[in-house]
């Protein structure tokens, strides 16, 4: 197409005028192109007469909300040349649009943040009425759940002369929890001598120490106040520690056959003896590799045998040991699960019998009698298996054959067991009893563990467990709550608690190291 030379223009400015021209021609017979060969925009087809036709009523269509961000659009549907300068330059927008977005989404927010508003991926099943926040929030130091009320409103007569016996515990006179340091780090295990002559208490820390505390010297405190020239404010408990193992001591176990040996397990990979007569700490088992990182989470010996020493690690396996042979020679190394076993127990009267509890969210009922498999495969029989919604911390036998476990699904289960000793195959082991109870320790809080007094005199079986509302709470085995312990100088969470085998006796350690006492 030629351009006409007018009066003031350029050749330069008439050349461009040229090209733009062709450019333009170029533009329109390619779209002529397009449309011939059905690729292109078509023409808009024109209105039919609907005349005598009813008209349907148009439905409404639900909008979906979805994120208004930044949309791709066709380039070619608008008649943009690929590889042209304005397909580039739109290109470059909807990449900085994009990245703005993106950047909006990443922003911290300030505000507060209301949780119906903040659900994903579109859950509107979940509100504030009937949830887990509604029954486990944020601990609440000091605020009882269980009164004297509630003892006071108990119709049946046992139940209610049982409830006032536990709740009028008192703590150890001689000074507050906060002023009894029996180790110097956090508590992960507690241990109550079997002797009902005083109260004897070992607690173990995260760093390998041993505590030894002896409520007899109480008798002291009272000479002391006798005289004058003593003041009662500076009194400071008399507190063994011993430096036995070099890492966390997960567990304490006294020998049923000999009650002055006191057996620790720990994350050093180490097991020691603890012989109260002769005051030594002897290694009874330990790998061979010194180097080898093996940490253990628990430790028992056989009711039937008083040679052969069980324990658990925290890879999932399941040991035997005999004690008449050398610390480093293990009768068995059995995988009972690809995750931390977090504690076990062997059934009192069937010491063949043994539940793990496992970070795997099972409760597992083993034979130990029946053992197949070859090398890393070798196993007991799986008789009776549980699973929670969230790991098991614990799994503990009292002396009628129930287990109690502890789950972070906040919840403490009572099972029954008995019965499944002698049936074929893997039971389901329901739970006979659901106590809901918040277990959210968090970071800095020892994992809470149901303890069960072992040999009570009354006959009736019970068990206590750390609040994380400061208190320590006892139940029996019908999920019937028989006492709320606390009182003045508890300053920190008593989450490590044991059980006297016979008395009424309990002993709760803290994150801090303190020592709270209740006879």
């Amino acid at each position: 197409m030629a351009i006409k030379k007018e009066n003031g223009l350029s050749d330069y400015e008439l050349q461009r005028q040229e090209k733009i021209a062709r450019n333009k021609e170029l533009l329109q017979q390619l779209q002529l192109d397009a449309q011939q060969a059905g690729v292109g925009p078509k023409a808009r087809p024109k209105a039919t007469s609907t005349a005598g036709q009813k008209r349907k009523r148009p439905v409404e269509k639900k909008i979906k909300e979805e994120d208004q961000g930044p949309r791709r659009t066709s380039a070619r549907l608008q008649g943009i040349m690929a590889d042209s300068e304005v397909a580039h330059q739109k290109a470059e927008k909807e990449a900085e649009a994009v990245a703005e977005q993106q950047k909006i989404k990443r922003q911290r927010v300030s505000d507060d943040i209301n949780l119906v508003d903040a659900i994903v991926n579109n859950n509107k099943t979940w509100d504030k009425s009937g949830n887990w926040l509604t029954n486990f929030g944020p601990a609440q130091p000091g605020e009882r759940t269980f009164t004297a009320q509630h003892v006071k409103d108990t119709s049946d007569k046992e139940l209610r002369a049982l409830r006032e016996r536990m709740s009028s515990l008192q703590l150890w006179e001689g000074a507050e929890p906060n002023r009894i340091k029996v180790t110097p780090e956090r508590i992960y295990a507690m241990g109550f001598h079997p002797t009902e002559e005083k109260a004897l208490v070992f607690a173990g820390d995260k760093l390998g120490n041993l505590g030894l505390f002896d409520a007899s010297q109480k008798i002291k405190i009272e000479q002391a106040e006798e005289d004058d020239d003593q003041d009662e404010d500076e009194f400071e408990p008399a507190i063994t520690h011993f430096k036995v193992h070099t890492r966390t001591i997960s567990a304490f176990h006294f020998n049923p056959h000999d009650e002055t040996s006191l057996l620790s397990c720990s994350y050093d990979s180490s097991i020691r003896k603890l012989d109260l007569q002769k005051g030594t700490a002897i290694e009874v088992y330990a790998p061979l590799d010194k180097s080898a990182d093996e940490p253990l989470s628990g430790v028992e010996i056989s009711r039937s045998d008083p040679n052969m020493l069980h324990f658990s690690t925290l890879d999932g396996r399941f040991g035997i040991h005999d004690l008449r042979t050398p610390n480093g020679e293990t009768a068995e190394m059995l995988q009972l699960s690809e995750k931390k076993i977090g504690g076990f127990s062997l059934h009192p009267a069937q010491p063949h019998i043994v539940a793990t509890a496992s970070l795997d969210r099972t409760l597992k009922i083993w034979d130990l009698r029946k053992i197949s498999g070859k090398g890393a495969n070798r196993e007991p029989v799986l008789v009776g298996e549980h699973e929670s919604k969230l790991s098991v911390s614990h799994a503990a036998f009292n002396s009628a054959g129930q287990v109690a476990t502890a789950s972070y699904d906040d919840t403490i289960k009572i099972h029954t067991i008995p019965q499944i000793a002698k049936a074929g195959g893997t039971a389901d082991v329901d739970p006979t009893t659901i106590i809901p109870h918040n277990n959210q320790t968090g970071r800095w809080v020892t994992i809470l563990r149901a303890q069960w007094q072992m040999q009570p005199k009354d006959g009736i079986q019970r068990f206590v467990i750390g609040n994380m509302n400061r208190f320590v709470d006892v139940y029996t085995s019908k999920g019937q709550q028989l006492a709320q312990l606390g009182g003045d100088g508890i300053t920190a969470v008593p989450a490590v608690t044991m059980f006297h085998p016979r008395c009424d006796w309990i002993a709760a350690g803290t994150a801090s190291g303190k020592l709270c006492l209740w006879t």
